[in-house]
């Protein structure tokens, strides 16, 4: 049985039993804490924690999921993998552990030409949670497994909960039996290799309180309503319905296997090296197609960095192989052709997709050429200090820099005798994703314990918004946290987060930042409003300080927004609607978004390309905007149904999360997307858009940045201005200007060619005397001196090696020359090869000169730089180079 037919009896069977099918979320995670979404249950999160009433009783979904902490273990083993598919069936207050019990066993057992999976109910064993009489009563008496095939397990491997305080309940698990062939008998608790889990049924009934691991929590009594939450691996389920001894055998990475094999060369199966790398290659092609289809683009940090790694993890592992070209393209294509039935929108954006994983490609295969030049040097430093281990230091830079994954910097490392701080890196990566989680955290929260907007939004319910409409009304105060702590009041000079029943107030959200403005009081308190953020679904908070009075919850008040600067934030927005439209109509549907930011009268706009737009296109694009402004094109907002919303032609941003009624911005006949945010009424009233320039913000990624309405026309004043005074400096018309302007820069490049050939000359002219001031040091001719501050590096490095040129007979000869520029020394020294067959080599002598300058420096042997801070210390470098001449001739 396929995989596709998997999942689409998985749905099927619980549709048919009363479950909505609930589409797989985006493994974009809409959760601070999370980059990716590691689980099944995830997009249900808000339903079990109470957070978000669920819209239905029973649902049911296959989600795509993403983990990566074992990553360096993808291959190794058969086990791993960095993407999956969950299959789930939930159940919230409706039926609890029997109804989950009996679906699970139905839809396992039941004969496959009657819908069902066909396994043989005497290759399912069971376990329980130690304590948990009532399931293990239920599969035996009630389903019928015999007692013999049902085992209790402890709360470490049978019993959940997030690893917080809320939902925790007892597991159990449906494992397959699948041979002798695979260890010895005596079930789950004895052979997991042999009785692999195949369905974790979760009955979450208590409430846990605060502990660390996964067994040190206090049961707090029972939840008020019992859930139910299950998670089937579809792979594994693959594996054993396909007969295959591993998930890397299955139909959806066989294909991969078989094409990696195709372009190498290699058969699978050859040796355990290849295998390795073949599974690599699979597995992460897989993982790197559904990321970059769900809207996730290479960058150097947070789930941009897991696609960076996973990509170049696979590009490399093909090179181990024996690839010499690009392989991107036809991996690619494999993966979307066999997950491509499952989720068709990989077809649909295949030409997107293609684009990012192909800049990738090329990135990484420049970044190999440049890195690995900045790592030999890191090697010889390490080796020249004595050192026998890389800094962590030096593979964060290869990694953050050049796009180095660690494996590639520790097998190019270990090829020289070196091993690397891995726990010093390690400690440098973790810093950087706690910065940026703890600052994508703090933007939402205020850093306040978002308990407390639960609590609130349990009290009180979502917040009205009214700012579609309206700018101003009446509203009330239901929530009030004073320095992020909950509080009944609050004063004068207190830093405040308000939560409202109703507002006008638009919380930052799709690109758009938020509101500000001002809540007065009916008692003649006024708080001013700086920021408006959403920490809970459907709750926002009003971030300001008290300016006059007592605020009180449960106080009504006026609220009231900025309306000049709503409406400038509102022409950025409807601006970059018609900004990605018209991208779209000029580059194709490859350029969408990937991010943007609304600003009073400015906005930014990035979108996925993998070169640069030409300047010609980018002045079509912005007259293109600027034609639909002056049509006044009517821009309206309607809710529908989001299959409605796409069947229409409207564009979603990837990363979003949509729910299934949708609001869709349409603007005339030029453009219709799926937004949430606020929008002028006619295109006229943008006045006008200036398009400032475009830019790289990542690989794959550009990013446009503009001006709308008065800014753009004060911009465009200033422009004017400027023209006016070259006009007036160059003596010619506005139209002349490039040209005279070009003119007067190329006398200018003229003249400063030959400033530095007389320069040059000067230079070089101090080498036959400096050959004359050469010291006989044990056979070795030492030259050594200062020249003038002020050479460049290059002219002294000119002047070394014309020196040592000079030098003959076969001599033994070593030159060390010192400049100062900008206030720092600055050494070149170079040495023949009679010297270095004495064994005086160029880096080792410019680590000692460097030293002594207080800097550092390296090189070849033939010849080295060095610099340092202190261009006093010159004479003192100078004589501790002529030492080590003399200790090593």
């Amino acid at each position: 049985m396929e995989s596709a037919e998997i999942r689409r009896r998985w749905l099927s069977f619980f549709e048919e039993r009363g479950h909505t099918v609930v589409p797989s979320a985006s493994l974009i995670a809409d959760d601070p804490t999370l980059l990716l979404v590691p689980a099944g249950m995830v997009p249900f999160k808000p339903y079990f924690l109470g957070e978000v009433k669920p819209p239905f009783s029973r649902a049911s979904s296959v989600q795509k999921c993403v983990r990566t902490p074992d990553i360096e273990e993808v291959g190794k083993t058969t086990r791993h993998g960095t993407f999956f598919q969950m299959c789930g069936n939930f159940s919230f207050g409706d039926y609890f552990k029997e109804g989950a019990i009996k679906l699970a066993w139905e839809l396992l057992t039941t004969p496959v030409e009657h819908g069902g999976y066909g396994l043989e109910p005497e290759k399912l064993w069971i376990t329980v949670y130690e304590q948990d009489d009532e399931a293990e009563r239920i599969w035996r008496d009630v389903v019928g497994v015999p007692a013999e095939r049902i085992q209790r397990l402890g709360m470490g491997p049978n019993f959940w909960s997030m690893g917080v305080p809320g939902p925790c309940g007892p597991c159990s698990e449906i494992n397959y039996d699948r041979g002798p062939e695979f260890g010895v008998e005596g079930g789950p608790a004895v052979n997991g290799e042999r009785y692999v889990e195949i369905w974790n049924l979760v009955f979450m009934q208590y409430e846990r309180g605060e502990g660390s691991g996964k067994e040190d929590f206090p049961i707090l009594g029972d939840l008020p309503a019992k859930n139910i939450d299950t998670g089937l691996g579809l792979e594994r389920l693959a594996m054993i319905l396909q007969g295959v001894q591993n998930m890397y055998e299955t139909d959806t990475l066989k294909v991969v296997i078989d094409k990696a094999t195709e372009l190498t060369g290699v058969r699978y199966g050859a040796n355990h090296e290849s295998d390795v790398s073949l599974r690599v290659v699979a597995d992460h092609m897989r993982t790197s197609v559904m990321l970059i289809g769900d809207g996730v683009t290479p960058g150097n940090e947070g789930r941009g960095y897991v696609l960076r790694r996973i990509m170049r993890r696979a590009v490399r592992n093909m090179r181990l192989l024996g690839a010499t070209g690009p392989v991107v393209q036809d991996l690619v294509d494999t993966v979307i052709g066999t997950m491509g039935e499952q989720y068709p929108e990989l077809v649909t954006d295949r030409k997107r997709i293609e684009t990012v994983a192909l800049a990738e490609e090329a990135a990484f295969l420049k970044a190999l050429r440049g890195g690995t030049n900045i790592l030999d040097t890191a090697v010889t430093e390490t080796k020249a200090s004595g050192g026998t281990v890389l800094s962590g230091d030096k593979a964060f830079l290869l990694h953050d820099t050049w796009g180095f994954p660690i494996d590639l910097t520790l097998e190019m490392a270990a090829e020289q005798g070196l091993s690397v701080d891995e726990d010093g890196f390690r400690r440098l990566m973790k810093e950087q994703r706690d910065r940026a989680k703890a600052d994508a955290k703090a933007k939402k929260t205020g850093h306040a314990d978002v308990t407390a907007y639960r609590e609130i939004a349990d009290t009180s319910g979502a917040t009205q918004f009214t700012g579609y409409t309206n700018t101003e009304g009446e509203t009330t105060v239901v929530g009030l946290l004073v320095n992020g702590v909950p509080s009944p009041a609050a004063s004068e000079g207190d830093e405040v987060e308000v939560v409202l029943d109703r507002t006008p107030f638009y919380a930052e959200g799709g690109g758009q930042i938020a509101d500000q403005g001002r809540i007065k009081l009916h008692s003649g308190a006024v708080i001013d409003i700086r920021d408006v953020q959403q920490p809970v679904p459907g709750v926002s908070v009003h971030k300001g300080s008290v300016q006059v009075g007592e605020v009180t919850v449960g106080a009504t008040a006026y609220a009231a927004i900025d309306v000049r600067r709503r409406r400038a934030i509102a022409r950025a927005h409807s601006a970059t609607h018609l900004t990605h439209q018209a991208l779209r109509d000029a580059l194709g549907p490859t350029a969408a978004q990937a991010g943007s930011e609304n600003q009073p009268g400015r906005f930014r706009f990035d979108f996925g390309s993998p070169n640069a737009v030409p300047g010609a296109v980018l002045t079509d694009v912005e007259q293109k905007i600027n034609e639909v402004l002056s049509r006044e094109l009517e821009v309206h907002a309607e809710v529908m149904p989001i299959d409605e919303a796409k069947r229409q032609g409207a564009i979603a941003e990837f990363g979003e999360k949509y729910g299934e009624q949708v609001r869709v911005v349409t603007i005339g006949d030029f453009s219709k997307e799926l937004c949430g945010g606020t929008h002028v009424h006619n295109t006229a009233q943008l006045g006008l858009v200036k398009l400032l320039g475009e830019s790289s913000i990542g690989s794959g990624v550009r990013r446009i940045e503009a001006l709308v309405g008065v800014d753009a026309y004060n911009f465009l004043a200033k422009e004017h201005t400027v023209v006016a005074q070259l006009q007036e400096l160059v003596k010619g018309r506005p139209e002349e200007l490039p040209e005279k302007v070009s003119a007067m820069l190329g006398k200018l490049k003229d003249a400063e060619k030959e400033i530095e050939k007389f320069r040059a000359e000067k230079v070089l002219q101090a080498a036959a005397g400096l050959v004359d001031s050469a010291r006989d040091i044990r056979g070795v001719a030492l030259v050594t001196g200062r020249v003038p501050d002020g050479t460049t590096a290059d002219d002294l490095r000119k002047l070394v090696l014309d020196v040592r040129g000079r030098i003959s007979g076969g001599r033994p000869a070593v030159v060390a020359l010192f400049t100062t520029v900008n206030g720092k020394p600055l050494t070149v020294i170079a040495t023949n090869e009679a010297a270095r067959e004495r064994g005086l080599k160029a880096g080792e002598l410019v680590r000692t000169a460097a030293k002594t300058l207080g800097g550092g420096g390296g090189g070849k042997p033939d010849v080295a730089q060095g610099g340092g801070q202190n261009p006093e210390a010159v004479g003192e470098a100078i004589a501790a180079v002529e030492r080590l001449v003399v200790e090593t001739a």
